[in-house]
This record gives structure tokens, sequence and C-alpha cells, in this order.
């Protein structure tokens, strides 16, 4: 199901206030080995990014 206007603009101002974003570099090829690491584990990259980061920086967890 397709989203409306209404509903994008909604999700994308929940976005702007709940979430932070940072972009990250990898070397060429080794995105395609994240994800599928990611989904050989049955999570998605930003799963598998935010849990790695909170096992490192406790603070992190909510």
């Amino acid at each position: 199901m397709a989203y409306s206007d209404a509903q994008k603009k909604a999700v994308k101002k929940y976005n702007e206030k709940t979430y932070d974003e940072i972009k990250l570099r990898v070397r060429k090829g080794n995105k395609n080995l994240i994800k599928k690491y990611a989904e050989s584990n049955n999570e998605t990259v930003n799963g598998m990014l935010n849990r790695l980061l909170e096992n490192e920086i406790p603070e992190m967890k909510d």
C-alpha cells in the first residue's frame, strides 16, 4: 500500500524529532558484506550497528 503525502510528512516529522542521523562511509564492496552479515543474523544493518554501538557505549542504552 502506498503512503499518502500526509503520511510521508508525518513520518518525516517524527523521524526528525526522534532520531539523529550519522552518515557512514565504508570501502567499496564492504556495504554488501555488512548487509549480508546483518541479514544472516536476522537483523537490519541499522539494527546491527545500533546493537554493536550499544555494546561498546553503555550510556547509549535506553
